[in-house]
């Protein structure tokens, strides 16, 4: 295998080569690979897996000089062990994504399930409570394929719905318009990517941040395209994102069915779309709960006292947790009269 690598600083190619570049020497010792610089240019060639951690190498450097952290033979030395560690997973849960110097990885047992399944479906529905790290490893997974070239494009999309106020008429353009909505998207890219990189793929259409209304009518093919607070969707606007998916392409689906801001008596595109694709093969589906929160520990406390308390004193419930509460009932009707698949696992998540 070879895989062609095009710096982001050139001018600190010095620093990260090494004197007389012996950081490449590391490198190509340690990894029994090929590695030819010239220019913005770094050549790597031998086995795929080891091409791959090369490449792992030399990002999680190049991260560290965007910190200004300096790269001595120890800080090479520790990203070819973090390289050899992350691929020597068999659950999959090591990226070829950094955020900060830091590799991203899955760090619970649901976020474990979650990032497998995304690497083993192309259609992925994943639901939880906030801070769970939905969108954040949905993004990670995307940015991982687009760096190994598993995918040519990344499409961002998200339903224009505000959180319970109505903001009015908002000042600006198209994109002025939306762009609050899109922010949360926008935040994660910018953890794993520079400001640079992002905006030339924005420009040259590598990466897309679009709302869910300038869906229709698309096909994507060879891309990675995800659905953030997909519990605000209705049942038509998810039937016509499904459907753009084409040739090539993955689709992941993230939504917390305790949130649900669309008006009263519209249901939630999101649930009702796992109720009818349960029985069809190829999908997963993946709950994570509080276990997963990985923001502050006060997170998971609050979102626990939020879903045990309910009302409190005379002020009705809010309506994200009746749409949560309503939602849980009506699949608990349901099951009066429906037998869920087989094909659930034990786990607790995960239905082919």
């Amino acid at each position: 295998m070879e895989l062609s690598i095009t710096l982001q600083d050139p001018h600190k190619r010095g620093l990260l080569f090494g004197p007389a570049d012996r950081h490449l020497k590391m490198i190509r010792q340690a990894l029994d690979v090929q590695v030819f610089a010239r220019e913005d240019q770094v050549k790597i060639t031998g086995s795929a897996k080891n091409v791959s951690k090369a490449a792992s190498v030399l990002e999680h450097l190049q991260q560290a000089l965007r910190s200004s952290q300096p790269v001595s033979d120890a800080i090479v030395a520790q990203a070819l062990a973090a390289a050899a560690g992350d691929h020597g997973q068999g659950s999959g849960e090591g990226l070829d994504v950094y955020a900060g110097a830091q590799p991203v990885v899955a760090k619970t047992a649901g976020q474990r399930r979650y990032v497998e399944a995304m690497r083993t479906r192309d259609l992925v529905f994943c639901t939880g409570p906030a801070g769970t790290g939905k969108t954040y490893l949905a993004v990670a997974m995307a940015v991982h394929m687009l760096k190994h070239q598993q995918a040519r494009r990344l499409i961002l999309v998200r339903p224009a719905v505000e959180a319970g106020e109505k903001l009015g008429f908002l000042p600006g353009d198209m994109q002025a318009k939306v762009n609050p909505y899109l922010r949360p998207l926008f935040d994660a890219l910018h953890d794993m990517m520079d400001y640079d990189q992002i905006r030339r793929f924005l420009v040259s259409d590598v990466i897309e941040v679009i709302p869910l209304a300038f869906m229709r009518g698309r096909t994507l093919n060879d891309s990675v395209i995800i659905l953030d607070e997909a519990q605000n969707t209705t049942i038509a606007q998810m039937l016509m994102f499904l459907t753009r998916m084409g040739h090539g392409s993955k689709m992941i689906v993230t939504g917390d069915d305790s949130q649900v801001d669309l008006p009263e008596g519209i249901p939630s595109g999101l649930l009702d779309a796992m109720q009818r694709l349960a029985g069809i093969k190829g999908l997963a589906f993946v709950r994570l709960d509080g276990q997963d929160i990985v923001r502050h520990r006060l997170v998971q406390n609050i979102v626990e006292a939020y879903a045990s308390r309910g009302p409190s004193g005379g002020n009705r419930q809010p309506r994200a947790l009746r749409s949560a509460s309503q939602s849980s009932q009506r699949r608990q009707n349901r099951s009066a009269r429906y037998c869920p698949p087989s094909s659930w696992s034990a786990s607790g998540g995960l239905l082919e």
